[in-house]
């Protein structure tokens, strides 16, 4: 029986995650409950995040079923990731998402049909995390240029110096090949000595966050007919980055979220164009794997009445 979708009559609902203006909060989840007698007949849940999220959410539901109220209390996420076979290390909040909102829901029952709400620890609305003065940017920026336009420079030049400075090769938390990043440097940095680069790469051998391979078909998808090397690294970066905490453009490295924008509109113009309203790019691109699912959560008939305006849309930006 699919869970996934509205419970009309439900007898309790919990949210995560939903409260009106915290931008930047985790990823949400509602969960509905309807009672039989005193046990949990029926369980219902939506979504608007990761695959991940969505998995955990059918766990908690499957483990649900049937349970008396106290025991629903007493489920833990580890039997979330039991059920699943265990979750990667950086989606183990994802079981922690799922139980709050079955949790919620629980609390809310005989409480005059209302709906209990909790937020997630809030991810902190940063500020870019490369500037001029970052060692890997001035190097990269300060030696002659490439075959790659300027704004694209400086674009690789924000990715690389935050793949460098992370623990594992600067190749695979972009996402690419060897070859692939060989021929990123040689052609947008030709002069840059690989081995001063590679000096600064606070590699430790560890694995980057797995790319959510369905992210990356969507992207995929909008590579030109005829792409141009920037068009065919760009989706690989973009799913890449996007398997980070946090915004995507700080997790790219830019200095703002237009130079995202701007990148995209470049060099994958259909994908910009798709997204015409102008969304956050992060919450754009999981919202099409949702609706894929039929596990999308939106609150409201269209965007411009949705309390959750300001969770999607960032201000910064502004769309014709």
């Amino acid at each position: 029986e699919r869970r996934t979708g509205e419970l009309p009559g439900a007898d309790g609902t919990g949210e995560v995650g939903l409260e009106a203006g915290e931008a930047g909060t985790q990823l949400a989840v509602r969960l509905m409950l309807k009672l039989r007698h005193d046990r949990i007949d029926k369980v219902r849940f939506q979504v608007f995040g990761c695959g991940f999220t969505i998995a955990a959410c059918a766990a908690a539901a499957e483990l649900a079923d049937g349970l008396r109220l106290p025991e629903a209390l007493n489920l833990t996420p580890a039997r979330v990731d039991a059920l699943l076979e265990g979750l990667p290390a950086e989606r183990d909040y994802c079981a922690d998402l799922a139980i709050a909102a079955l949790h919620s829901a629980v609390r809310s029952v005989g409480v005059s049909g209302t709906l209990t709400s909790v937020l997630c620890p809030a991810e902190q609305e940063q500020g870019a995390m490369i500037s001029p003065e970052h060692p890997v940017y001035r190097l990269l920026m300060e030696s002659p240029p490439g075959d790659f336009a300027p704004e694209d420079r400086h674009f690789l030049a924000c990715v690389l110096s935050m793949a460098i400075s992370e623990p594992s090769s600067s190749a695979a938390s972009l996402g690419l090949s060897d070859a692939q990043f060989s021929d990123l440097l040689t052609c947008g940095f030709p002069a840059v000595d690989i081995q001063a680069l590679r000096c600064l790469d606070g590699s430790v051998g560890e694995a980057p966050p797995e790319i959510n391979e369905e992210i990356l078909a969507i992207l995929l998808s909008h590579m030109p007919e005829e792409p141009s090397m920037m068009s065919r690294l760009l989706p690989r970066i973009l799913a890449a980055r996007a398997a980070h905490p946090g915004h995507l453009w700080t997790a790219m490295g830019l200095f703002d979220r237009p130079q995202l924008s701007a990148a995209i509109r470049g060099h994958l113009p259909s994908l910009a164009e798709a997204n015409s309203q102008g969304m956050r790019w992060k919450r754009y691109l999981f919202k099409q794997l949702c609706d894929a699912s039929g596990a999308m959560l939106c609150k409201a008939p269209n965007c411009g009445v949705c309390s959750d305006y300001a969770l999607c849309f960032a201000p910064e930006e502004t769309h014709d």
